[in-house]
């Protein structure tokens, strides 16, 4: 499936682990658009890690980084953007995402996204004693602001390729 016309960005929001990055490549490449990876394109131009952006510099520092980038691909069209856990958490944040493209939020619960995420280092905010009641928390803080996409999709029971599928029906049908 490709689209011959511009379309706005569909932006993949949600907790880390709840599969943005692996679902908006395939997504991507499906509908023939460019992928984003916010976190990464971050640690491109600050030439550094996110957890030693976080560990070095702080998390307003990241969070200002985020929001000009945001502010930089809000005026693009045509892009699978995965977003950074935080980034809609902030009211100007949220607006400007619902305002310049799709948002979906992939969700996943507690027990999922500490398997998901458990292996990784680099997840300044889960390098804590208690990692999965550090997830319980933060969910439960960002939950009220994933909710408000335009779309929301449980990511727990099901493969990439269906939530995938899930996302260009959604596409397609409105």
């Amino acid at each position: 499936m490709t689209f011959s016309e511009t379309m706005k960005n569909i932006y993949l929001t949600g907790f880390m682990g709840t599969g943005k990055t692996t679902i908006g490549k395939i997504l991507a490449k499906k509908l023939n658009l460019e992928f984003v990876e916010m976190d990464q394109i971050i640690e491109q131009r600050e030439g550094q890690k996110i957890v030693n952006i976080f560990a070095e510099k702080g998390e307003n520092y990241f969070r200002d980084k985020e929001r000009a980038l945001l502010e930089e691909l809000s005026l693009k069209e045509n892009l699978v953007i995965s977003c950074g856990g935080g980034l809609i958490c902030n009211e100007q944040n949220l607006n400007l995402v619902k305002n310049s493209g799709i948002a979906i939020t992939l969700n996943a619960s507690v027990s999922n996204i500490y398997e998901r995420t458990k292996k990784y280092t680099d997840r300044p905010l889960l390098n804590v004693d208690n990692p999965l009641k550090k997830i319980a928390e933060l969910l439960n803080e960002r939950t009220p602001y994933y909710e408000q996409a335009h779309h929301i999709i449980n990511t727990d029971n099901s493969s990439t390729g269906t939530v995938v599928e899930k996302i260009l029906f959604i596409l397609k049908n409105g």
